[in-house]
């Protein structure tokens, strides 16, 4: 049944001259902007997804799918060529992706990294078809109690995976719990938080909030100086032959590790490819019979990162569709289309739209054939687009995020506020803050108070409802001891410490 109509959803788009078309474009600005420093793949979805609002729902998440694994594989290009990665997930490739372009082996690594980028996105995919709907028919069980704890164990992992403290990561996840709440309580119908202004009387909408986090932010922090400037770019970088197929098959093992290990970890709510691709890079040292080779031009150092990067799309597509949670930032973006088209991620959704599902898993295998083949055609010019002055490129930025903010509902409203979380984004940025947290509180504020008040409502204002729950108490445990492990790990070194000096003669 899933694999008819996974094979009738692919046909479908496949011959359909719109959704081809849109595929291709989604595929060369996903590769164009994820190349671009500075310009992340959550800043690539962001100021694309307004173009998607006037198309079909499947063709949507088609486009915004391509542009997504593009972006991917896109921000290796610039790590690799001049050591400055695309995205955040390419971080690690640079370290042996440059050492590679230093001694003439650019294209080399570049196919490399575009192959296995391919095999870990189909990898993250698989495991995509055969976990979702397990754990959406286990989701279809769940009540208010079990979806509240979700959402506090969302709210508390992205906190804890984000940079620096996890505190600051829960006070800014709490502010995108108070936006969620302006507008009018579904409940009461009371209005809340609008001051009196009729913009904010229908709430804080996901997606100016997104673009200006996003994508506005990025812009202001380019406009204060802090990126260096992109450097020149032999265009003979890429001139060198291809490596063979023979070549690219010894890889197959580390390829294999990166995808099953960026898979695993992006399935984890706020994990996200920087973690995943990290760990595969550490474990690909470990296994390595040469380690002393990683960060001096190691294609293992590029193979295995690039497969975690790509096979984390599958695995943060996870919570998103059977739980309504977000994997990372990029999937809170994309989630954002879903609501923007009436489909409401969670296990409802495998219940109420197969045919979307189905469409979904087409379009994403369509996206990962796209990029390899685009990536290939394009692997003589890519160079050249490295060198799109910065100023026409934050030009190009501001114009997209102001004219998509209006585009939702024709409102200028979304505009101001797309403007004032721009500067917020900006200002989370010189206190050192992460800005993922806004947008996830965004999102799980509503699930978190809706099914919070009816659990309330089912235990007759009592709190021990959420104890009568075994998968309830265990996340809620799971969060306390996240929570904690921050505070507790510091006494715990220093408790081990005190225990080998009272040892001491």
């Amino acid at each position: 049944m899933l694999i008819d109509s996974f094979f009738t959803a692919l046909l479908t788009t496949l011959l359909s001259p719109w959704g081809l078309t849109l595929a291709v474009l989604g595929t060369l600005l996903g590769i164009v902007l994820g190349a671009l420093p500075g310009v992340s793949s959550t800043m690539a979805l962001a100021i694309l997804l307004p173009l998607s609002f006037g198309m079909d729902p499947a063709f949507a998440i088609l486009f915004l799918l391509c542009v997504f694994v593009a972006s991917v594989y896109g921000g290796s290009i610039s790590a690799i060529l001049i050591n400055i990665p695309g995205t955040p997930g390419a971080i690690v490739t640079q370290l042996d992706g440059h050492p590679l372009a230093r001694a003439g082996r650019a294209k080399e690594a570049l196919v490399y990294a575009l192959v296995a980028s391919s095999i870990g996105g189909v990898v993250g995919l698989v495991l995509l078809v055969l976990i979702a709907p397990l754990l959406a028919s286990i989701a279809m069980s769940f009540r208010s109690p079990e979806f509240t704890a979700i959402a506090v164990f969302g709210l508390v992992l992205l906190a804890y995976a984000s940079p620096g403290s996890t505190v600051r990561g829960l006070l800014v996840g709490a502010i995108g719990l108070l936006c969620g709440m302006v507008g009018f309580d579904a409940l009461t119908d009371v209005s809340r938080f609008t001051f009196d202004t009729r913009g904010l009387q229908g709430g804080i909408e996901l997606v100016p909030l997104c673009v200006g986090l996003f994508g506005l932010a990025e812009v202001l922090r380019h406009l204060h100086g802090t990126h260096r400037p992109t450097p020149e770019v032999d265009a003979s970088a890429t001139a060198m032959p291809l490596p063979g197929i023979g070549q690219i098959a010894k890889r197959w093992a580390s390829m294999l590790r990166g995808s099953l290990i960026g898979a695993l970890v992006g399935a984890v709510p706020a994990a996200g490819s920087a973690i995943a691709v990290a760990i595969a890079y550490a474990q690909e040292i470990r296994f390595s019979k040469h380690p002393e080779r990683f960060g001096h031009g190691a294609i293992e150092g590029v193979v295995a990162p690039e497969a975690a990067n790509s096979s984390s799309i599958g695995g943060t597509l996870i919570p998103m569709m059977t739980l309504g949670v977000p994997g990372d930032a990029i999937t809170a973006v994309l989630m954002g289309s879903l609501l923007i088209h009436g489909l409401r991620p969670g296990p409802m959704l495998f219940a109420n739209n197969p045919e979307f599902v189905s469409s979904l898993y087409a379009g994403f295998f369509i996206a990962l054939l796209l990029t390899l083949v685009i990536g290939l055609l394009l692997m003589r010019w890519l160079p050249w687009v490295l060198r799109i002055p910065s100023h026409t490129l934050l030009i190009g930025i501001a114009l997209l995020c102001v004219v998509g903010s209006y585009a939702i509902r024709s409102s200028m409203a979304d505009v101001y506020i797309m403007l004032a979380f721009g500067a917020v984004g900006y200002v989370l940025y010189l206190l050192s803050l992460p800005a993922a947290p806004l947008a996830f509180g965004l999102i799980l504020g509503p699930l978190l108070e809706e099914n919070l008040r009816r659990s309330l409502l089912l235990g007759r204002g009592s709190w021990e409802v959420f104890l009568h729950s075994p998968i309830a108490l265990g996340l809620i445990g799971l969060s306390i001891l996240a929570i904690a492990l921050p505070l507790l790990a510091p006494l715990w070194v220093r408790l081990g410490k005190d225990i080998k000096r009272a040892k001491l003669p």
